[in-house]
């Protein structure tokens, strides 16, 4: 049987397409093995969001060729588009960009008959949605679905909506169609994942609230999270379905970026701190405990030590449960690699620190408030006599028994244990 290992480098709905890619070729006859395995076929879908991106795709690539250099290396995506130009695929016998991902299967059948180098790519990426459909993540508890690919935001640091091209959105009804297969399929969390999640159904004249209506009526769903949004799409309408609809979880992840209003400019975002502080206001007046993380880049263009200090008392201000911090990375191809007043690597690396030890304190603060209190955990995971799940809002339980994967447990909270907290059966 021919073996195929696959990798999937960067966001969520890389994710979920290599899972989909997993599944097609498996229903085909294909063996799947580990990457790191000698396979016949390597499949990798690649990333470019940073230069450091770049470079881990190529070393990924140049990682399979060196796997078994007589095998079939098919790279896909981002990095893909970002470097179409070039038109140097040497060693890269399958090359496709952002779009037609799905067609990977039958590209390797032809290029088995024909033995030559194919190369699919666009002039342009193609503003059509791409559609692919899952029943199931084996060994995952957590569901993926892609609503929604591309980007027209531009801020100034990113290279994605070039190479991820205009918002195209999965057709409504095909959504919830996936979503309650995988109900039956006993999944009990779905998360909603795109390049640009909120921006949903703007090419199809319906809104992301429409699709959130429709979705917390399926029956069976127990958990629906929404893998990232912006500030700016989480209007009326959406802070009402969230507040009178508790299969949404306690879980948002709001990017912030940058804690002043000089560098939000700099970045092109479409929003300033005070609008980005009122909006966490208003989503805590209707979900008081809810865990709100938050994407943040230091060392962009301009931030001078005034400025980062800042952003550090802003975040703390508004007191996330965790943040995801980022040294700007140039990316050639954005406003932002022509700014001057660059902040070299070792501030990056400092600020960097800083805010991994503010994230960190902030994130046992949260854990804290819920020490005695009765929480609900999706079991992810047993090992040498302890369990290992989720609740809603995001809170890591380590649980002092093996129980079954994928079933829901009722415990209280006893302590901390960073990362996790303890959690005791309540029987």
């Amino acid at each position: 049987m021919t073996s195929v290992g696959l990798i999937s480098l960067g966001c969520k709905v890389n994710t979920y397409e290599t899972e989909y890619l997993t599944n097609i070729l498996k229903d085909r006859g294909y063996t799947i093995k580990d990457f790191d395995d000698k396979c016949d076929i390597y499949i990798i879908n690649t990333c470019t969001v940073t230069n450091t991106s770049d470079t881990k795709s190529g070393k990924t690539i140049r990682r399979a060729k060196k796997n078994n250099p007589q095998a079939i290396i098919v790279a896909m995506g981002c990095f893909i588009e970002s470097h179409k130009e070039n038109n140097n695929f040497e060693g890269i016998d399958i090359v496709v960009g952002t779009k037609d991902k799905a067609k990977v299967p039958e590209l390797i059948e032809e290029y088995q008959k024909k033995k030559e180098q194919i190369i699919n790519l666009y002039k342009e990426v193609p503003s059509d949605f791409e559609d692919m459909y899952i029943e199931e993540f084996p060994g995952r508890t957590r569901a993926f679905v892609k609503i929604q690919d591309g980007c027209e935001n531009f801020c100034s640091y990113c290279i994605i909506p070039f190479v991820r091209g205009k918002c195209c959105s999965k057709d409504k009804d095909k959504v919830l169609e996936e979503i309650k297969s995988l109900v039956n399929n006993g999944y009990k969390e779905v998360v909603l994942t795109g390049i640009h999640t909120g921006n949903y159904g703007v090419d199809l004249d319906i809104t992301f609230a429409d699709l959130l209506k429709e979705i917390v009526k399926i029956e069976g769903l127990k958990r629906l999270r929404i893998s990232s949004i912006e500030c700016t799409e989480i209007n009326d309408e959406i802070l009402d379905i969230i507040n009178n609809n508790k299969v949404i979880v306690d879980h948002l992840h709001i990017p912030i970026q940058s804690g002043t209003d000089e560098i939000l400019k700099l970045m092109n975002r479409k929003y300033d701190i005070e609008y980005f502080e009122n909006k966490i206001k208003e989503i805590r007046n209707i979900r008081k405990n809810i865990s709100i993380t938050t994407d943040l880049i230091v060392g962009f263009p301009h931030e001078t030590n005034d400025l980062f200090e800042q952003t550090l008392k802003r975040c703390e201000s508004i007191n996330f449960s965790k943040i995801h911090v980022f040294p700007y990375s140039e990316r050639k191809g954005t406003k932002a690699v022509e700014m001057d007043e660059k902040v070299d690597q070792e501030t990056k690396k400092i600020r960097a620190r800083k805010v991994l030890e503010l994230s960190k304190k902030l994130e046992i603060d949260y854990f804290n408030k819920f020490i005695g209190c009765e929480e609900e955990v999706l079991i992810e995971t047993s090992k040498d006599g302890y369990s290992y799940g989720h609740t809603g809002n995001y809170l890591n339980v380590k649980i002092n028994e093996e129980l079954e994967h994928n079933t829901f447990v009722k415990v209280k909270i006893v302590k901390v244990d960073y990362p996790n907290v303890i959690g005791e059966i309540i029987k």
